[in-house]
C-alpha cells in the first residue's frame, strides 16, 4: 500500500470505528443475531457494515408502502451486495414488510429468507449475489421509470470489492449516457474484501476521481453516521436531475462486535459459540426500548 494512503486510511479507520452506535441501530444488530443464531451461519461482517446506509434509506429516504410492497410508483433499492442481506432483512422484517419472527427461519428449508436475497421476499427488488450485476439492474429500472414519467428514485448499493466487476463500469458508462438523475449509486467502502484489504486485492483508488471520470456526481460520508447520511442523501437529491449520483460511504466491517470490526475472518461463519453469542449481547448492550425510531 502506498505510505500516504497508508496514513490516510488508518486515521479514517479510526474516525469511522469510533463513532458511537444509538440505541436503534444496535437493535437491528440484534435482529442480524437473531436470524444468525437460528440460521447457523451468514455473512456478519458485510451484514453489519450496512446496517445504518439501509437505515437511513428506509427511515427517511425511499418512498414506500411495506402493506403494498409492488406499489408502483414507488423508489427502489437493490442490495447489488447481496451477501449483506441480513441488513436488509432486519430493516425489511423492523418495517414490517414481513413478520419478525421470519428471521428465525432464516436458511432453513422452505424460509423465504435464504443467504442471498430474492424477490420471493416482500421489498426485494432482485435476485443478488452474483456481483456486479445490481447497477444495470438498476438503470434499467431508472431508464423504465424515465419511459413511463414515474418520478420513482432508484438506490444501488454495492460492495467495494464488488467494484472490481467490469461489468460495474460498464454500467457507470451507461447511466452517465442516458442522463440517469434518478440514479444514486452507493459503495459500502468498509476496504476489506472476502480475503483481505481491498489495497492489497485490487486498489480501485483513487476512487472518487474514477466515479467522477464516468460523469457521476461525487459524495462521501461517514456510513456509521446517521446524521451526515441523512444530510449527503438530502444534498444529492438536489443535484442535476440529468447527472447519476454515488454515495462513497466510508464503513467499518463488522461495526459494533469488536471481535468482529475490521476483521476479514468474520467474512461469513457457520458456527458461533455459546461464549462468542454472550460476547455479541454484552456488545449490543440493548434495552428494551431499542426498537423505537
Amino acid at each position: 500500500m502506498d505510505p500516504n494512503l497508508a496514513v490516510n486510511y488508518t486515521t479514517d479507520l479510526d474516525r469511522v470505528r469510533d463513532h458511537p452506535l444509538d440505541s436503534r441501530s444496535r437493535y437491528l444488530r440484534s435482529l442480524i443475531f437473531r436470524a444468525i443464531e437460528k440460521g447457523g451461519r451468514g455473512h456478519i461482517g458485510p451484514a453489519l457494515s450496512l446496517v445504518e446506509i439501509i437505515r437511513v434509506l428506509y427511515d427517511d429516504i425511499l418512498r414506500m408502502r411495506p402493506a403494498e410492497p409492488k406499489w408502483t410508483d414507488r423508489d427502489r433499492f437493490i442490495l447489488s451486495k447481496g451477501h449483506g442481506c441480513l441488513a436488509l432483512y432486519a430493516v425489511l422484517a423492523d418495517k414490517e414488510f414481513f413478520p419478525v419472527e421470519e428471521l428465525d427461519r432464516f436458511c432453513h428449508f422452505e424460509s423465504i429468507l435464504g443467504g442471498h436475497p430474492e424477490v420471493i421476499v416482500p421489498g426485494v427488488e432482485a435476485c443478488t449475489g452474483s456481483l456486479g450485476h445490481g447497477l444495470s439492474v438498476g438503470i434499467g429500472m431508472a431508464l423504465a421509470a424515465r419511459m413511463q414519467n414515474r418520478n420513482s428514485r432508484i438506490f444501488v448499493l454495492m460492495g467495494d470489492g464488488e467494484i472490481n466487476e467490469g461489468s460495474v463500469w460498464e454500467g457507470a458508462a451507461c447511466a452517465a449516457k442516458h442522463g440517469l438523475g434518478n440514479l444514486t449509486a452507493i459503495v459500502d467502502y468498509n476496504k476489506i474484501q472476502s480475503a483481505g484489504s481491498v489495497f492489497d486485492i485490487q486498489n480501485m483508488e483513487p476512487l472518487t476521481d474514477k466515479w467522477k471520470s464516468f460523469g457521476f456526481h461525487v459524495a462521501d460520508c461517514n456510513g456509521h453516521d446517521v446524521d451526515a447520511l441523512r444530510d449527503t442523501f438530502s444534498t444529492l437529491a438536489q443535484v442535476d436531475d440529468r447527472q447519476p449520483r454515488i454515495l462513497i460511504c466510508h464503513t467499518v466491517k463488522g461495526k459494533g462486535i469488536p471481535v468482529a470490526e475490521h476483521n476479514p475472518s468474520w467474512h461469513h461463519k457457520s458456527k458461533l459459540s455459546d461464549d462468542v453469542l454472550k460476547e455479541i449481547s454484552l456488545a449490543l448492550n440493548l434495552e428494551p426500548e431499542t426498537a423505537e425510531n
